[in-house]
């Protein structure tokens, strides 16, 4: 266990980063799943702009790559026009 102060503080701060880090990636991945379940084009296209937004704020906060932003929404928006 930590000694210093600081040292105790930022291990305070590590775990509730990593709570809301989790939280914000998992929301994430049910709303693809959601996306993923669609049926009809019209509710893929009323979900999508807001999975590529959870998808966009992620990989700013480096809670996942860039690429693999870029690669989920590049799928899941051939996914939603491929909808009939």
């Amino acid at each position: 266990m930590a000694n210093h102060k600081s040292a105790l503080k930022r291990i305070r701060a590590n775990a509730t980063k990593r709570l809301r880090n989790r939280y914000q990636a998992k929301t994430t991945r049910t709303f693809i799943k959601r996306l993923r379940a669609a049926e009809d084009k019209k509710s893929g296209q009323e979900l999508l702009p807001k999975v590529i937004s959870m998808l966009d704020r992620l990989a700013k906060k480096n809670i996942i790559h860039k690429n693999k932003a870029a690669n989920n929404k590049s799928k899941l928006t051939k996914f939603v026009n491929g909808l009939s």
